[in-house]
């Protein structure tokens, strides 16, 4: 690990969102870094997710766009980090089958504006200064595998979606920029996480608070779809041993070693609200009698699966909580914080089903 004449200096895009926000905790509560935090606060983007740190004389925020390219480059020359971790991204699947065009600008063409304006920064570094630029990515930019693969750092991309497309393309810009111009980078790409302050249109949120208003759980299709959850502050940690500890030019995948079909996953969640909150809205014993199934999202991937063991091998990550320890604590953390998801829902999201596409026919698709 590299030993610093300076406290680390950190720039975090994205970090008012929810793995960016878990980051910034973690970077100030457990490290020295300075930590610089550029976020365009969009709708998934709230700045109560760093109350705990935003008085810290180490953290400072600004808000602006990663496609912002002359405030970019200000922030590197004033800022001078040693560090870019890059999450500023556009990351839900059904808004990306609705508006497609906005995780293109945001996904692909802010990572370029980043990586160009971080590489200018980085010529004028003298060789013996310590810098890396984190790229951090989905493993939704390798598709969907059958019931018995398994993702690892040499899986061909396959992205279904314009989500992991615009994903998948980003990552491939971070690699041309290292291999082109030797640019030093590093590239994560973690499976499907979940904690506290995650926005409600993700799976575990949006079940916890429709149950608690008595509203449908929607399942998608037959609810068989399998993913592998990992615990956000798991992958902060995780995320800081790369940038800290990781091989130049190397790509390491990051999981939970979590598969749940998405139908357990919600079972799990009602039967944790039963054991914490049997008030039972009118006319059901328990949470799963909400449950709904609906038409399945289009081009819907049936099973992700990360192999982590090379990240465990090279560095000696594990995550630290199992799904079920994880998924207990999240439940608690949004029954003890209503505060805060009654803030984050501004009005332009009720909890409606997104990513719904009508086919030639006018049927749902």
């Amino acid at each position: 690990m590299k030993n610093y004449s300076h406290r680390p200096r950190t720039l975090v895009t994205g970090g008012a969102g929810f793995i960016g926000s878990a980051v910034i905790r973690f970077l100030i509560e457990e490290t020295d870094h300075q930590v610089l935090n550029l976020d365009k606060l969009t709708y998934a983007g709230n700045l109560e997710s760093l109350a705990s740190v935003s008085n810290n004389t180490r953290y400072r925020f600004v808000q602006g766009d990663v496609c912002d390219r002359d405030l970019v480059s200000k922030l590197f020359s004033d800022f001078e980090p040693d560090i870019v971790m890059h999450l500023a991204a556009e990351s839900h699947v059904d808004r990306s089958i609705d508006g497609p065009a906005e995780f293109i600008h945001t996904n692909i063409v802010g990572t370029s504006v980043m990586l160009e304006c971080a590489r200018e920064y980085w010529k004028r570094l003298s060789s013996d200064n310590y810098f890396r630029f984190h790229h951090v990515s989905t493993d939704e930019v390798y598709g969907s595998l059958d019931g018995t693969g398994i993702f690892t750092e040499e899986t061909a991309y396959d992205p279904s979606s314009p989500y992991s497309a615009s994903k998948a393309s980003s990552d491939h810009l971070v690699r041309a920029w290292h291999r082109t111009y030797d640019f030093p980078v590093v590239i994560t790409n973690c499976s499907n996480n979940y904690g506290p302050y995650q926005f409600p249109e993700k799976l575990i949120p949006l079940m916890i608070l429709n149950a608690l208003e008595g509203k449908s759980l929607p399942i998608y299709g037959n609810g068989q779809q399998v993913r592998d959850w990992l615990h956000v502050e798991d992958h902060a940690r995780a995320l800081y041993k790369v940038v800290m500890e990781g091989q130049i030019g190397e790509t390491y995948n990051i999981g939970g070693h979590n598969e749940k079909t998405n139908l357990d996953v919600v079972h799990m969640v009602c039967a944790l609200l039963d054991e914490a909150r049997p008030n039972y809205p009118k006319g059901i014993s328990s949470y799963k009698d909400l449950i709904t199934y609906v038409a399945d999202r289009p081009g819907h991937d049936q099973r992700y699966a990360i192999d982590a063991s090379k990240i465990q091998k090279d560095l000696g990550w594990v995550p630290q909580e199992t799904f079920e320890t994880g998924l207990r604590k999240t439940v608690e953390w949004y029954l003890n914080n209503s505060e805060w998801y009654q803030h984050v829902q501004d009005g332009s999201y009720q909890r409606q089903r997104l990513g719904v596409i009508k086919g030639k026919q006018g049927v749902v698709a």
